[in-house]
C-alpha cells in the first residue's frame, strides 16, 4: 500500500460517463468546477439534467464512444457492471482510453474489464471511499483508492488522479485484491451489522446511550444505500463470505460465554440456597 499526494497542475480531460446516476452526478459536479469536458450515457433518461449541468448527454452508446474521450468514468452499479460493459460497442472507440471504475469492490471489475476492453485500452480500478453525503462539504482528508491494472498513458492517468488528489483526498495506491480483503472486514461487515440491526428493528429510547445512538446511526446510515450494493458487496467480494462465517461464529462464541456464565451464577445461587 502507497499513501500519495500531488500539488502539480493538470490538464484538461475530456471524461465520459456510463450511469448518470447519483453517485456519477456526484463527481461530475466537481470534475466541471475544475474546467473537465463531461459527457454522459445511461440507460435513465438525463438530457435535462445534463443540459444544466453543461454535459453533452448520449442517448446512444454508439455515439457516446465515437466521441473522442480520454476517459470513460463506468459508475454503474456492482451487480450490473458486466451486462454494461458486454453491451458497449468497444469498436466504435477511436483511440486508446483510459477506463476507470468506481465499483466498492475491485477484483470483478478488475478481472471482467482485463477479459473484455480491447488490449490497447488502458484500466485504473478506483475506489472512492466517500459519497454524497460524506462528501457534500468537499473531499479534503477523505481516501481515494487506486490500482493502476494496466497504464500506457501515464500523463492522462496522472491527470485524472489529480481530479481527486487536488481536492485534497488521501490517496491510497494498493492492489485490488488488498482492497477486498480490508473492504470485507470494514464496508462488508458494517453493512451487514447495519442489515442485522434494521431487521430487529432497532429504534431510539428515551434512554439512548452514546453507543446505541451510534448504531442506530449505522443502521439508518446502511439501509439507505441500495440493497444491490450490499448483494454487490457479499457476491462480488471473494472474501466476503469468510467474513460473515467469522461474525457468526463470533456471536456463537459470545453466546456461549453468556450462557456459562449465567448456569455459574445459576448454580452458585443455588448451593447458597441449601
Amino acid at each position: 500500500m502507497r499513501i500519495s499526494s500531488s500539488s502539480s497542475s493538470s490538464q484538461s480531460l475530456k471524461i465520459g460517463i456510463v450511469g448518470f446516476g447519483t453517485f456519477g452526478q456526484f463527481l461530475a459536479k466537481t470534475m466541471i468546477k475544475q474546467g473537465h469536458t463531461l459527457t454522459a450515457t445511461s440507460r435513465t433518461d438525463y438530457s435535462d439534467l445534463c443540459l444544466q449541468m453543461g454535459i453533452h448527454f448520449f442517448r446512444d452508446v454508439s455515439t457516446f464512444l465515437a466521441s473522442d474521450m480520454d476517459v470513460i468514468l463506468l459508475c454503474t452499479s456492482i451487480m450490473s457492471l458486466s451486462e454494461v460493459v458486454r453491451s458497449m460497442p468497444l469498436t466504435c472507440l477511436k483511440q486508446p482510453t483510459l477506463f476507470v471504475d468506481v465499483l466498492s469492490v475491485k477484483e470483478h471489475p478488475r478481472n471482467l474489464l482485463l477479459l473484455m476492453l480491447p488490449e490497447e485500452a488502458d484500466i485504473l480500478c478506483t475506489h472512492p471511499m466517500f459519497g454524497p453525503v460524506s462528501g457534500k462539504n468537499g473531499w479534503r482528508d477523505l481516501t481515494f483508492m487506486y490500482d493502476k491494472v494496466r497504464i500506457r498513458d501515464e500523463a492522462t492517468c496522472t491527470n485524472f488522479l489529480h481530479i481527486f488528489s487536488s481536492e485534497g483526498c488521501k490517496m491510497v495506491q494498493m492492489s485490488c485484491e488488498e482492497h477486498d480483503k480490508a473492504a470485507a472486514k470494514s464496508q462488508f461487515i458494517t453493512h451487514t451489522v447495519g442489515r442485522t440491526l434494521a431487521e430487529m428493528d432497532i429504534k431510539s429510547t428515551p434512554i439512548d446511550t452514546k453507543g446505541f445512538q451510534a448504531l442506530v446511526q449505522v443502521k439508518e446510515t446502511m439501509v439507505g444505500n441500495s440493497f444491490d450494493l450490499y448483494i454487490g458487496l457479499f457476491v462480488h467480494n471473494r472474501f466476503a463470505r469468510q467474513e460473515l462465517e467469522n461474525l457468526e461464529h463470533a456471536l456463537s462464541k459470545v453466546k456461549k460465554m453468556l450462557i456459562q456464565r449465567m448456569n455459574e451464577e445459576q448454580g452458585q445461587e443455588n448451593r447458597t440456597e441449601s
